[in-house]
C-alpha cells in the first residue's frame, strides 16, 4: 500500500477555529468542512508543506507552531499520515481558490459540521483536549 503524508493547519483566534468548506467539483471531500492544508510533496517538512497550502489556498503566510496529534486513514487505496499542528495567520486578507467560504466556528460547534472524516478525528482530539 502506498504512503503519503499530508497535513491539516489549526488556525484558533479568541476560541474560534477557521474551517473552510471545500468547493463542489471532483473531489471526495467537496461540500465538506475542513482544516485548511493538504497532501505533502515529497521532500517537504510538514512545515513547508503548510506553509504552501496556505498560500495556494488562501493567499496568506503563516507561522508553523507545535504540533497537535496525528490521524492515520486510508483513501483510494493509499494511507495518509495526517500531521495536525497549530497554524498562526500573519495575514488577514484571505483569498478563496478551493472554498467556497471560509467560518471561524467555536470548538463546540465543529463536531456539529459536515467535515471531512479525518478532520473530525482532529476535532474529537481537541475538544478531549479541552474536557
Amino acid at each position: 500500500m502506498d504512503e503519503r503524508i499530508t497535513t491539516a493547519g489549526i488556525v484558533e483566534q479568541d476560541g474560534l477555529y477557521l474551517v473552510g468548506l471545500r468547493s463542489t467539483g471532483g473531489s471526495a471531500s467537496n461540500g465538506m468542512w475542513e482544516f485548511i492544508g493538504g497532501k505533502n510533496r515529497y521532500g517537504e517538512t510538514v512545515e513547508e508543506t503548510l506553509e504552501r497550502e496556505f498560500q495556494e489556498e488562501l493567499g496568506a503566510e503563516i507561522k508553523v507552531g507545535r504540533h497537535i496529534c496525528d490521524v492515520d486513514f486510508v483513501n483510494n487505496g493509499t494511507l495518509y499520515h495526517l500531521r495536525a499542528h497549530e497554524v498562526t495567520l500573519l495575514s488577514q486578507n484571505l483569498q478563496l481558490s478551493v472554498h467556497s467560504r471560509l467560518e471561524w466556528i467555536p470548538l463546540s460547534r465543529l463536531s456539529g459540521l459536515e467535515m471531512v472524516p479525518s478532520d473530525r478525528k482532529i476535532v474529537e482530539y481537541l475538544e478531549r483536549g479541552r474536557a
